[in-house]
């Protein structure tokens, strides 16, 4: 981690993003999987500023965020890994793996708790889905997101280097299952037994509540066949399915000023008593 510290966690995780933004982008340009309904103008505009709105938020509200948490952590000797004599790769493989699950509880919760999900629907109100798509997540979600991983850090003791490099996969990783080009279906059959692949999550954005509430990860992909919440193809196909959120098929989720006051709408009654009833569905499995 000294070498991280030398050279700037910030400055390595901006080249890492911009690297994985840049290479997700020209292969939309050069292979799309879809075509934009709304193309890309101000839905860029408006995901990008988000995701500046974000880092901003989480840089004044959570200077140390969780790395400098993990060192702290690590210095005052707290947390599960910092008792326990076990060798740092191992301490390091264990808590990459509980902090990717910890995501996909994360993101469980807020698919199923009611107050959460006013927040997380900004996210799936994108009526396309590519490269920004992963990147437009409402400040409040982001704090919230931030708070449950510091906690997960220290509870685990996690090392910090581990918290760095889950914290550059999983933004890289976002990017690249958020990506909106063409992957063959062979290669997608391979990879998705181990990653969350475009084809795979692109699911997940679907209109159709029984596809929503599915294929959480944004990793690893043995989280959702483990839990039994993978599903492995939209029923429509993926040039035939909606993206978005069925009550919002229009040009408002391309405007900031909408997205940002979006948690404050009333919750749609209908989406309400569908998931219920798809909730009460499956119990009865």
């Amino acid at each position: 981690m000294d070498a991280v510290n030398t050279i700037g966690e910030s400055a390595l995780r901006l080249a890492a993003f911009a690297g994985v933004f840049l290479v997700m982008a020209l292969g939309e340009f050069g292979a799309p999987r879809r075509d934009l309904g709304h193309g890309r103008g101000r839905r860029w505009i408006t995901n990008m500023a988000i995701v500046l709105i974000d880092t901003l938020a989480v840089r004044l509200v959570f200077p140390l965020a969780a790395v400098g948490v993990a060192l702290w952590a690590d210095a005052s000797g707290i947390g599960l890994f910092n008792v326990l004599d076990v060798p740092g790769w191992l301490a390091g493989i264990i808590c990459f793996l509980a902090l990717d699950l910890a995501i996909w509880t994360q993101h469980l919760a807020v698919h199923k708790i009611p107050v959460l999900w006013r927040v997380h629907r900004v996210h799936h109100a994108d009526v396309d889905f590519d490269v920004t798509t992963a990147l437009r997540f409402h400040p409040i979600e982001i704090l919230l997101s931030m708070v449950w991983k510091m906690i997960v850090v220290v509870v685990l003791g996690a090392p910090p280097l581990s918290v760095f490099l889950f914290e550059v996969v999983l933004n890289g990783m976002a990017m690249f299952n958020h990506a909106n080009f063409h992957i063959p279906a062979s290669v997608d059959r391979v990879l998705r037994t181990i990653l969350v692949t475009p084809d795979m999550h692109r699911v997940h954005h679907s209109v159709a509540i029984a596809e929503t509430d599915s294929n959480y990860g944004f990793n690893l992909s043995v989280w959702d066949r483990l839990f039994r919440t993978y599903v492995p193809q939209p029923a429509l196909g993926h040039e035939g399915m909606t993206i978005g959120l069925d009550e919002y098929q229009t040009d408002r989720p391309t405007r900031l000023g909408w997205s940002l006051l979006f948690p404050f709408a009333p919750l749609d009654a209908a989406r309400r008593e569908a998931r219920r009833m798809l909730g009460k569905h499956q119990e009865t499995r």
